[in-house]
């Protein structure tokens, strides 16, 4: 009589596994490999990953301790078959989130150009940054189901580490980055997470619950700013280019950021009795907003000659040629702070507050959502004022 045949055993490519605890309970994972490609009785390729499902079987003292023990046990189990499910769904092209294999640096590009389209240029160079950090961490294709809270953790950690400048043969120190770079960067990385969720690419949010604050916090930032009296020396400086001197200075009379100012449109300016205001969307934020133009600023806008409505008002070029521009008048000037065009929007703010405006104003003016921002000028003012009371002598000695 012929031998029966074994039957071939089926390898699980999802295993259960235990890890013992010390304090007697043995805490239950799952054991698989992710991008795996399953054919029968064989699964090759991917990269292995541990699924720790938060489950824990404890020592059966009792019988209730052995019915709550089956009990989780079988909870396993069911993860288990559904990640099973999910891995042969994804081999055979059946994945409903097959999104979610898109590419985060992709994304992360897709954003850089909308960004530059904006006129956005100082975020678009972030995002360029974060990329090229991305690839250093983890190479050219990172899909968005690969990036959860561990990811993210050691992302944010790899940024951290010291040792990265010399990796990369650069000087001592030339790598490393500061606090507030590392917050800039986690932020792009979180809005493309944010809007992949809201697009339905993925389905779980894993910045939600991760504790960015725990690993780093930002450190107070410098804000550049010019004085009354800086301003009044800089009218008074001749400028390589007379359009870019304009445009500078009428952004510290207004507040417009230079994405806005390189929009600005002689039919955005309108006219109510004897007060002109300006009437736009600022480009960053989309939100409409009507600021009024004092005479003074008035006094900087080019001559419109024949200029339609819809023709710009200060035809500026790269915003990089503008800040070189800049700069070297301001040296010209006499004065030593590092100048970009940025610097009129503080000088802006500081000013108006300098001047007696109210906290809200000044947010108003300058179209913050959240005044928490405007308050940052607000302890510029205070310091200057700690600065001027320093000033009084010895009077009583």
């Amino acid at each position: 009589m012929a031998k029966k045949k074994q039957e071939a055993k089926l390898k699980e490519p999802v295993k259960i596994r235990f890890k013992q605890l010390a304090n007697g309970n043995q805490s239950i994972y799952l054991d698989y490999y992710t991008g795996d490609v399953i054919r029968k009785e064989n699964y090759v390729g991917g990269k292995r990953q541990y699924e720790f499902l938060k489950l824990y079987l404890m020592p059966e003292k009792t019988r209730e301790d052995k019915l709550k023990n089956e009990t989780t046990l079988a909870l396993a189990k069911a993860i288990q078959s559904k990640r099973i499910v999910e891995l042969q769904n994804d081999a055979h092209g059946f994945q409903n989130n097959n999104k979610s294999k898109a590419n985060i640096i992709d994304y992360i590009e897709e954003m850089r150009t909308q960004a530059k389209e904006r006129g956005s240029l100082n975020y678009c160079s972030t995002m360029g940054n974060v990329v090229r950090e991305l690839k250093l961490y983890r190479g050219d294709c990172i899909a968005f189901k690969d990036v959860d809270r561990d990811f993210l953790g050691g992302f944010v950690d790899f940024l951290r580490q010291a040792k990265r400048a010399s990796k990369f043969g650069l000087e001592k120190g030339g790598g490393i980055l500061s606090n507030n770079s590392i917050v800039a960067y986690y932020a792009v990385v979180r809005t493309a997470l944010n809007r992949a969720f809201q697009d339905g690419i993925i389905n779980i949010n894993p910045t939600v619950g991760f504790d960015f604050a725990a690993k780093v916090r930002a450190e107070a930032s410098k804000r550049e700013y010019l004085t009354i009296e800086e301003i009044k020396t800089l009218i008074a400086m001749p400028c390589k280019s007379e359009i870019m001197k304009q445009a500078f200075l009428f952004s510290c009379l207004c507040g417009l950021r230079v994405s806005d100012i390189k929009r600005l449109t002689w039919q955005n300016l309108q006219r109510s009795g004897d007060k002109v205001r300006i009437e736009i969307t600022m480009q960053k934020t989309k939100e409409a907003i009507y600021l009024p133009i004092s005479d003074e600023a008035l006094k900087l806008l080019p001559e419109r000659g024949e200029a339609k409505d819809n023709e710009v008002i200060f035809p500026l070029t790269h915003q990089g040629t503008v800040n070189n521009v800049l700069q070297k008048w301001a040296k010209e000037a006499g004065i030593t702070k590092h100048i970009s065009f940025h610097v009129a929007r503080h000088s802006h703010a500081t000013m108006m507050l300098t001047l007696g405006a109210d906290l809200y104003t000044v947010s108003k003016l300058l179209g913050h959502k959240n005044i928490a921002t405007t308050q940052i000028y607000a302890k510029i003012i205070d310091k200057k004022k700690d600065e001027a009371i320093s000033l009084i002598p010895n009077l009583t000695d």
